[in-house]
């Protein structure tokens, strides 16, 4: 399944039977963490670039149709710690999907006026997600928990650091993280596995090498309960109450996850039925979590009637205090792990999901898991270890909460 070529290049191969498709995947480990604040933006900036134009497909047309015209599937998106790019096709156009994939990767031009012009698509993608009340208050949350640093920044950068962004920027920046070291691809779907190694050997023969920069270190320094509150005239109030949590490597990885589903991870977990079904105070209601190599954090997410705001923050926070005095029924346990293997089996089921999930253990953890292995994992998570858990993350100083509405001051409730 994964193959190391002498450059340290890794490709994972992923046969799949009874499909008549092939994703090539391709992560890089940059993103927002490895960015200075002068630079702000610039990995989201190069990926937007990667579709503007390289020496066999000269222009944004020519990048876009080569899959057009086959009916392919192919994206690019960026995050905190990763930055990909993808292509999903008819399994008898794989090797135009690698070409492609590699080519954009390894050839892009970045030409001065696509450089220019594409400030002007970034700066009006920042402004819809100003404009997303719901994506506007995950933002300010990244903020809240972490202040100015790279954790903190908005992935898009901001305006002015986007109108600052030279070509000679972006080609340093990739120069400086695009690299073998720093790359995984993965091809999964209906493929031979020692002809895929080969041509993707191939395809990436010309992949810089060398030792990337790291990223930023998180610092964590909350010593009490922190409330921001953005206002704007909005129809609905859109809030997020979190707390600190566990890290990727952390022995409460598993069962923060169970947590987090019996709160708020399913239309029968305890805060749908709370908020939404029994009080009426939100349509959408969600509790999850965001495990980084370095931070961790465990949220919920609602957007309710501006008058019951504070209804909805103490009734969060009761369910958040109610889960660390009393442990949890063997029948809610029971029902919870089934429904995240269920999820995760079904998540699994596509190519490009199946290439996504390998490619992010492999790239941030130096190692991949079959399912089974994650279902023996969530098997084993105890009532003791989830309430354990949740006294563990649910301490007033841990605490944060984001308002985005008509509101002058929101105060957190005493927990």
């Amino acid at each position: 399944m994964k193959k190391t070529l002498p450059n340290n290049l890794r490709i994972l191969t992923l046969p799949l039977e009874n499909t008549r498709v092939a994703t090539v995947f391709v992560l890089v480990k940059t993103g927002s963490k490895y960015e200075q604040k002068e630079t702000s933006g610039i990995s989201h900036f190069v990926e937007h670039m990667l579709f503007k134009g390289t020496e066999k497909r000269k222009t944004p047309l020519e990048v876009a149709e080569e899959l057009d015209k086959v009916g392919g599937v192919y994206n690019a998106f960026t995050g905190e710690e990763y930055t990909g790019y993808y292509a999903k096709v008819n399994v008898d156009k794989f090797s135009l999907a690698l070409n492609w994939v590699s080519d954009i990767y390894l050839n892009s031009l970045l030409p001065e006026k696509e450089v220019e012009k594409e400030k002007g698509v970034i700066k009006e993608e920042i402004n819809m997600y100003f404009d997303n009340p719901m994506a506007h208050c995950e933002l300010l949350f990244q903020e809240l928990l972490y202040g100015d640093q790279p954790a903190g920044w908005n992935i898009a950068g901001t305006k002015e650091t986007v109108s600052a962004t030279t070509r000679k920027d972006l080609l340093t920046y990739m120069e400086s993280q695009y690299k073998a070291e720093n790359t995984v691809v993965v091809v999964a779907g209906n493929i031979n596995k020692e002809k895929v190694e080969e041509e993707v050997a191939q395809a990436f023969s010309t992949i810089k090498t060398g030792t990337p920069r790291k990223a930023h270190p998180v610092v964590e320094n909350q010593e009490g309960p922190a409330v921001l509150n953005f206002y704007k005239e909005t129809d609905q109030t859109h809030l997020i109450l979190g707390a600190r949590a566990f890290n990727m490597f952390s022995e409460h990885r598993y069962s923060q996850e169970v947590l987090a589903s019996i709160l708020g991870g399913m239309m029968s977990s305890r805060l749908f039925s709370k908020i939404r079904e029994e009080m009426g105070l939100a349509y959408y209601i969600k509790t999850s979590i965001d495990d980084n190599p370095d931070t961790g954090v465990l949220y919920t997410r609602a957007g309710v009637e501006n008058s019951k705001t504070e209804d909805a923050v103490k009734a969060i926070m009761n369910e958040y205090k109610k889960i660390t005095e009393e442990k949890v029924t063997e029948k809610e346990l029971t029902k919870t792990k089934e429904h995240i293997k269920g999820k995760t089996a079904i998540s699994l089921e596509s190519s490009d999901s199946l290439a996504y999930f390998h490619a992010v253990n492999e790239l941030l953890e130096n190692r991949t898991y079959t399912p089974e292995e994650i279902f023996k994992a969530i098997d084993s998570v105890t009532a003791e270890q989830i309430q354990q858990t949740a006294k563990k993350i649910f301490q007033p100083k841990n605490l944060n909460l984001v308002v985005l509405g008509p509101h002058k001051k929101t105060t957190l409730p005493s927990f």
